[in-house]
């Protein structure tokens, strides 16, 4: 509903031909709502409504007061209050809610779970509350991890008829935890030097997006049952351990790359001073 409101806000913005949102990466963060509040009292000034610019946006000042060059009406300026007002009001729920789903982790010791899940790239600890309200801290409830990914919609689906494999996608599952894994999933491959990172793009560029999102999803439930079970701390294995664990393949690879290309090659292990 907050994303909903703000695309509304934009659009008014965009209507009166002000362009703060090609500036600013977030109009709704301290500066961008300080301009909001100003453009609602009246003030259309791009001179004076950019010295408001706070932290980064400083540098962009010259962009910002071109960006204000605007032909706002009493109307754009009273939808946009309204749409701010409603924006804030929701935010207000949400840190309530934030605040109840804090309480009920701590009542129900369940801080610990949350901070080693928090461990693991691409979960936060938001995340890592989500994940907890879906599946709980007692792993006993799933014999292995093959249950657990199972029971969650994470694992491919077994479809085979007359010795014949046909399509193996997802089973239904828990939509809302398999919703919370593919949101990480995307986190954690955008994470630097993290092994989930390399193990999603190689897996999309053979796969697709959507099912190496998934596949992620499906590494990070796993790891979490077994951190859970055991009360241990994800183990990062490094952005190169496929290379590393590939290595002989890769030399295949690249030797009759050459080989094709009419080179003769011959390895000579390197020696390390």
């Amino acid at each position: 509903m907050i994303a909903a409101e703000k695309n509304r806000v934009e659009k008014y913005l965009k209507d009166a031909n002000v362009k703060l949102s090609s500036v600013a990466t977030d109009i709704f963060g301290v500066s961008g709502r300080e301009i909001l509040k100003e453009i609602i009292r009246g003030n259309t000034d791009g001179q004076e409504l950019s010295e408001l610019a706070r932290g980064r946006l400083k540098r962009k000042k010259e962009e910002i007061k071109k960006s204000l060059n605007s032909r706002i009406t009493e109307h754009h300026r009273m939808m946009i209050e309204f749409s701010l007002k409603h924006i804030e009001c929701m935010e207000e729920l949400l840190a309530g809610i934030d605040k109840r789903i804090d309480e009920v982790v701590e009542k129900n010791g369940l801080k610990e779970a949350v901070e080693l899940l928090d461990t693991i790239p691409g979960v936060d600890k938001g995340a890592g509350k989500a994940i907890m309200a879906e599946i709980g801290a007692d792993m006993s409830k799933f014999p292995t991890e093959k249950h657990l990914a199972s029971w969650g919609g994470m694992s491919p689906g077994n479809n085979e008829s007359a010795g014949k494999k046909k399509s193996g996608k997802t089973l239904q599952g828990n939509k809302w935890l398999k919703s919370i894994l593919v949101q990480c999933a995307l986190s954690a491959a955008r994470t630097n030097g993290a092994y989930l990172k390399d193990k999603y793009h190689r897996l999309a560029s053979r796969r697709g997006k959507k099912k190496a999102a998934l596949a992620i999803g499906h590494k990070i439930l796993v790891s979490a049952y077994h951190m859970l079970k055991h009360k241990i701390h994800y183990k990062e294995l490094g952005i190169d351990y496929l290379d590393k664990r590939n290595k002989e393949k890769i030399q295949r690879h690249y030797i009759n790359k050459l080989n094709q290309l009419g080179y003769e090659v011959s390895l000579v292990e390197k020696q390390v001073a």
